[in-house]
């Protein structure tokens, strides 16, 4: 059996291809750097990150994006020896949306992938459809900003030159969605002889949910699935996999499907899910010629039948990490917010550490010296040691708990000109709201070494550090659970993300104070 979620903490809006006898699967990564994340499977079972095509700031710029907004809803394909990578680059969150649409191209799914084009900005979530009579076409939501009407209009498809790299023919409105309003995400199935439309439908949150249509004419039109809707958790709060939509169907063989989906699993009954929207797995059948989950229900189950292909296979159920930054180039599963940091990261000028200069505050949308790995369990430690000597109370370094720019706890150094002493403190930020979560540690000016940790147990967080081998808590428990997209878009924000850890720097001066990690510790419990 495989238990769920396959992808854990903050992996949603997955989408995959077969080549062969490979499984690739690409998920959204929003404004963290690099773009995209596509992994690899020969099971279905585990996952391995093998590729972050969107790498260079030629490819996309991010900076000064608004929370949540940017790298949404990729979509991974591949024909005539290429894989194909549609991507949507939301610049505007308000009454309009300004959703720029590109392709980019690479003949090997980890290789260097191209610059890209430019699609359309119609709307977000697009979608290839290459159909085996060697044309190809283009899918994606449409987007109204008029006041007096339904912002998500429905899905847009039109026909698309693969040589020349562009729309060509008529856009054609095609399907307007259900009784379960938004409707977005679409992908298309041929099998014996009908187009399948999978569309995410319902929004994001607890209402979420995963339609079927089918027409002869992939124009359409489409007619509705008796298995409506074919996946949610809507009527079923204590389904451990709730908000489950946004689905892409998996083909092992002529008799064995499955697909991928989006899910949360929240603390406690239809609250706060930490680890953001993260990727399941379940098995389907066919029924006269209409997919239903195999268990017979629209609801998905935490553990599903593993495929055939495999047999013998230990899922892999621990993501904890260590890195102690030997090597000179981070690890794949870090990452930077909004941009590459450049000559801001050094491995080279102290070897064995990690130098982060730093640059403009959390609360920015531009600059920020912040390297952080998603949460992935509900209970973990993480811990680092670093040194810093910063020569005013505008210098700050340490370790952070993070959501967004408005969403932190961070355990930060910084300087006391009337102490002339450096400190410690916890400040927090929630909903854009600051307060100090603990009084100041002094630090003796001759210590160089100091050792910062965090341990967060489902909804609570704990701060640690330490001079030596014995280790203190400091502050307060802080509601590691405010660090979700459920309690924020309750205070009226939008989030789509999920929860990190990490280590950063900030010198609101002239950028150049520095502090230098020796390694980044993060286990599961």
């Amino acid at each position: 059996m495989i238990k769920n979620p396959i992808l854990k903490g903050f992996n949603p809006d997955a989408s995959v291809v077969k080549v062969d006898k490979d499984y690739y699967l690409a998920t959204s990564t929003f404004e963290w750097w690099p773009g995209v994340e596509i992994y690899h499977s020969t099971n279905l079972v585990n996952w391995d990150l093998v590729a972050q095509p969107l790498s260079r700031t030629s490819q996309v710029n991010l900076v000064g994006n608004y929370n949540s907004g940017s790298i949404w809803a990729p979509h991974l394909s591949y024909s005539e020896g290429k894989f194909w990578l549609l991507y949507t680059d939301v610049k505007t969150g308000t009454a309009f949306k300004d959703t720029l649409n590109y392709v980019i191209s690479c003949e090997t799914i980890d290789g260097e992938w191209g610059e890209p084009t430019f699609v359309t900005a119609s709307g977000f979530d697009p979608a290839f459809f290459h159909d085996d009579d060697g044309r190809h076409y283009i899918m994606s939501m449409l987007f109204d900003h008029r006041l007096d009407k339904p912002n998500f209009y429905g899905l847009l498809i039109q026909e698309y030159d693969l040589k020349e790299l562009k729309l060509i023919g008529e856009r054609n409105h095609f399907f307007k969605g259900t009784d379960l309003g938004v409707c977005e995400g679409p992908q298309i199935l041929k099998k014996d002889g009908w187009y399948y439309l999978l569309c995410a439908a319902g929004g994001t949150g607890y209402s979420h949910a995963s339609t079927i249509h089918r027409s002869k004419d992939v124009m359409g039109p489409y007619e509705l699935s008796p298995y409506h809707p074919f996946i949610t958790t809507k009527t079923d709060p204590t389904n451990p996999l709730q908000k489950s939509g946004h689905a892409s169907f998996v083909p092992v063989s002529e008799n064995e499907w499955y697909i991928v989906h989006i899910c949360s699993r929240p603390l406690i009954e239809r609250g706060n899910c930490t680890l953001g929207r993260e990727t399941a797995l379940q098995k389907i059948e066919w029924i006269e010629g209409w997919p239903r989950l195999a268990n017979g229900t629209q609801y998905p189950e935490l553990e599903v039948e593993a495929p055939n292909i495999a047999e013998g296979i230990i899922q892999t159920a621990d993501h904890s990490t260590f890195c102690d930054f030997t090597e000179t180039t981070l690890p794949t599963y870090f990452k930077t917010l909004r941009r590459p940091l450049g000559n801001k990261l050094s491995f080279t000028e102290r070897p064995g550490y990690i130098r982060l200069y730093g640059e403009q505050s959390l609360s920015s949308l531009h600059q920020q010296s912040l390297v952080a790995r998603r949460w992935q369990s509900f209970t973990f430690r993480a811990e680092t040691e670093m040194e810093f000597s910063p020569k005013s109370f505008q210098q700050l370094a340490g370790l952070v708990l993070f959501y967004d720019t408005d969403n932190w706890q961070y355990l930060y150094v910084s300087y006391d000109e009337e102490a002339k002493k450096r400190y410690i403190q916890v400040e927090t930020a929630d909903i854009n709201q600051f307060s100090y979560q603990s009084e100041r540690i002094f630090i003796e000016n001759e210590q160089k070494e100091i050792k910062l940790a965090v341990e967060v147990k489902r909804d609570k967080g704990q701060f640690y550090y330490s001079f030596g081998t014995t280790w203190e808590t400091i502050g307060e428990l802080t509601p590691a659970d405010h660090l979700s997209d459920d309690y924020i878009k309750v205070n009226g924000k939008l989030a789509f993300t999920g929860a990190m850890v990490g280590i950063c720097a900030q010198d609101f001066d002239d950028h150049s104070s520095y502090a230098d990690f020796k390694y980044f510790n993060y286990q599961e419990k």
